[in-house]
């Protein structure tokens, strides 16, 4: 009898059903020699300070460097309780899943194939203190085809050290950062709770410092001078390659070349570029462009991603490549003749030349854990809005990649009258190639119809840069003579730095590189990111769920929390986000056996000591908190903090939360419902339904609140 463990119950589910695996038992499923039961994904984790004897934020405990590290069934914090507690859902099954091991000789790995996935495995097999031999299930997709081929090409287990010895590594430089660093903030903070993390750190300073460069940003008007002209029938403009801060300036000059009534082409440039096909989605790519087209976040795109693997429709999407191997580009053709079936899918798979594919996709060296994104031969029926929206944007850059490049016929004309340089660009699509299916994709009504989702922040960083012209221009040559039809006199505006989309942010994450200024340390830090592909999303929510930033239409904004933060870390090793980078590099090399882990940690050991003391030593000036008696007790002065108001007495149990219909109750306001048992009117709370209001507070005969309003109760 063999043991398979699959990450959820659904895959679970359909390990069995393939192998004949039918017998239902509880927690598992039996039939044809295999036992197939599931973990619900962390079942085990890394203990807390708790488990090593550590209670409470003890600034001499600090730094703490468990050794060993304990494993802990997963563990939760019940409802009005301060200590965490295990989970009994992952205590039960745990329970199923040791039985089942107990009963048979050896164990498939069938988890998600991907780092986070051989922890999942590795944390229960060594929780439960299993010795038994192991192989790994490893494929990109869950059709029968796939899962029937990787079970006739089990791999060893250990094959995959690598792998878990990177995921190991990167959980426990996360526990130690994180806890470390976090409960140092929050003692010197008098302990206010703050959290800090490796890779959330960083990613906030970039959205704070983008932020406050945005909002520091000083505008400035500017003018240029536009020309309209007429030359074998057609019509045209050029503009000004100088820009004029003086208003009077610019329009004396306008005046003298109106006067001139003609330019003199000095420069003619054409230019036939080839545009390269895309190349396939991997995670990271597929959650920047549904980000930008249909406005969805980075955490809603992964798991609509994850219910389409799931369902068997596409293959597996936590991947950071963009190319298949050599060996699958022989199913590609049948791949596409099954999605032809499709009505939707058959004017653009016309475009495309059957025998002649753009090979563009394939190439073996680039292939990391699992290939670029496809959809399968499965084609779904009934999807939500999102899937479909996500699928199809999965299909059509599939048709894409296959097709062949676009060719486009870029002109610039430099023309000068007196001395001013004056521009003409356009831009003639020759063949279209690929760009055929990106219209047809294009004129496809957006399934999403959450108006809030498509509003766009109108920002950009530079100033105006005039586009090509998408109209055919009259031929040209040196020395021609241009009549000035019209002219103009253009105000502009400095245009701030952009503010973070989501897909914005993404790209900074993926190129993290860029952010550093040495050269040379930029170099050797090339495509190296912050986060992973499957990482990024859950980075981005723990920001937005710890109140730090906020979604404001598309743009990613930091909260008055956030800005505190920042402006306590942006000078410490904390938000360093080269360093980060370098722990990623670090990673991937312990993946690959290049860099032994235990080396790995010790460095990360010293860094958390390192920023433990930094954030020890800061000075944080405390908020005016005053001393307000409990209205329940009337013994116990209340314990203020961010998010809640209590009496510290366990028998009293009075508790008020802060945050009110999206609004964070101030000072001033528990202040007058302590003491008058009413607040000051709050604007714009927030109803269930979106609709904004404005209201008093007001303490209720049991000392429960309620909304009072403006001339009526």
């Amino acid at each position: 009898m063999k043991a398979i463990i699959a990450e959820k119950p659904s895959v679970a589910r359909e390990i069995a059903h393939i192998l004949n695996a039918n017998n239902k038992r509880h927690g598992y499923f039996e039939g044809s020699g295999y036992c197939v039961t599931w973990a619900l994904g962390h079942l085990v984790s890394l203990g807390m300070p708790e488990d090593y004897g550590i209670r409470g934020f003890d600034k001499a405990s600090l730094p703490i460097f468990p050794n060993p590290f304990i494993l802990t069934p997963r563990k939760q914090k019940p409802t009005n309780s301060k200590n965490y507690q295990a989970d009994p859902s992952a205590l039960k099954q745990l329970k199923i899943i040791k039985n089942v091991f107990g009963q048979c000789t050896s164990i498939i790995a069938a988890t998600d194939a991907g780092r986070e996935g051989e922890l999942i495995f590795r944390y229960i097999y060594d929780h439960l203190k299993c010795k038994k031999p192991f192989q790994r299930l490893w494929i990109s997709s869950l059709t029968e085809k796939a899962i029937l081929e990787g079970f006739k090409n089990l791999k060893p287990g250990s094959d995959f050290d690598g792998l878990y010895e990177a995921a190991k590594a990167r959980s426990e430089a996360d526990w130690l950062v994180g806890i470390n660093a976090t409960q140092a903030l929050s003692i010197a903070a008098n302990n206010d709770v703050y959290s800090l993390g490796r890779v959330q750190s960083p990613t906030l300073a970039l959205i704070c410092k983008r932020f406050q460069e945005n909002k520091e940003f000083k505008q400035k008007n500017y003018w240029q001078i536009r020309l309209q002209h007429r030359k074998d029938y057609l019509n045209f403009r050029s503009l000004s390659n100088q820009q004029w801060e003086d208003k009077k300036q610019a329009e004396q000059i306008l005046k003298a070349i109106e006067r001139e009534g003609r330019a003199t082409v000095e420069e003619v440039s054409i230019n036939t570029i080839k545009e390269q096909s895309p190349l396939l989605f991997d995670l990271t790519e597929l959650q920047k462009e549904a980000n930008r087209k249909l406005g969805l976040s980075a955490d809603e795109v992964l798991q609509t991603a994850q219910s389409l693997y799931e369902k068997k429709f596409i293959t597996y999407p936590r991947t950071g490549s963009k190319y298949i191997p050599e060996d699958l580009w022989s199913e590609i053709p049948e791949l596409v003749r099954i999605l032809n079936q499709s009505d939707l899918f058959k004017p653009a798979i016309a475009t495309l030349k059957f025998g002649n594919f753009n090979k563009r996709i394939v190439n073996d060296l680039k292939v990391t854990d699992h290939h670029g994104l496809l959809p399968t031969t499965k084609i779904p029926s009934a999807l939500t809005a999102i899937e479909k929206a996500i699928y199809h944007m999965i299909v059509y850059r599939l048709l894409e990649s296959l097709s062949e490049h676009c060719s486009k016929q870029n002109t610039h004309i430099t023309i000068k009258v007196h001395h001013y340089d004056f521009s003409i660009t356009g831009s003639k699509i020759l063949h279209k190639g690929w760009r055929v299916i990106n219209g047809l994709l294009s004129d496809e009504k957006n399934p999403i119809q959450d108006s809030n989702r498509n509003n766009n922040i109108n920002y950009s960083n530079n100033n105006e840069i005039q586009e090509p012209q998408l109209i055919e221009l009259p031929e040209f040559k040196k020395g021609d003579e241009l009549k000035i039809s019209s002219t103009e006199l253009k105000e502009k505006l400095t245009r701030p730095p952009k503010l973070y989309t989501e897909a914005d942010l993404l790209s900074a994450m993926e190129n993290a590189d860029r952010q550093i200024v040495d050269k040379e340390q930029q170099k050797a830090l090339a495509n190296i990111g912050i986060g992973t592909p499957a990482t990024r999303a859950s980075i981005i929510e723990t920001l937005i769920t710890r109140n730090y930033i906020t979604r404001k239409s598309k743009a990613l904004i930091p909260t008055d929390k956030g800005e505190k933060v920042y402006d306590l870390i942006k000078d410490q090793k904390i938000a360093n986000v080269q360093m980060t980078a370098e722990w990623e590099m670090a990673l991937h090399q312990i993946e690959n056996k290049e860099l032994d882990s235990k080396q790995f940690i010790t460095d990360i050991k010293k860094y958390t000591a390192e920023i433990t003391q930094e954030l020890l030593s800061l000075n944080i000036p405390q908020e005016n908190i005053p001393e307000l008696k409990c209205p329940k007790c009337l013994q116990q002065n209340l314990t203020i903090k961010e998010k809640i108001v209590k009496c510290p007495d366990e028998q009293c149990q009075w508790i008020l939360f802060r945050v009110i219909c999206g609004i964070q109750l101030s000072i001033n306001h528990i202040t007058s419902l302590i003491t008058t048992g009413k607040t000051p009117l709050i604007k714009n709370m927030k109803s269930k339904n979106g609709k904004k209001f404005d209201a008093f507070i007001v303490f209720n005969d049991d000392l429960t609140t309620s909304f009072e309003f403006e001339n009526r109760s």
